[in-house]
């Protein structure tokens, strides 16, 4: 016997972090695609190219979402999670230029 209704909010919230976490790995996906090409980029042109990229649709190979929108903060967290991951780096003398 079950006397509380069934929590239908836990599916959801699953649902949305599931979104966050693939939409984080898009953008560090991008960012590391970018720089690979780029070897070194200004922080400021990589967040640019990012939300361009974002804009345009052109996300990569097999990515597909209906609306995808991307702003400078979601860029600039995954930015600072690649760092932290060793992923990227910083110049020594040039600390906003960063480096695949």
């Amino acid at each position: 016997l079950r006397l509380l209704p069934q929590q239908r909010y836990l599916h959801t919230e699953r649902a949305e972090v599931s979104a966050l976490e693939r939409k984080r790995n898009v953008l560090c996906c991008l960012i590391s695609r970018i720089l690979k090409v780029e070897k070194q980029l200004h922080v400021d042109s990589l967040v640019f190219r990012v939300i361009d990229a974002c804009q345009k649709g052109q996300l990569g190979p097999g990515v597909q979402f209906l609306s995808f929108c991307c702003h400078s903060v979601d860029v600039l967290s995954c930015i600072l999670h690649l760092l932290n991951q060793g992923y990227l780096r910083r110049q020594e003398g040039r600390p906003h230029v960063l480096e695949y």
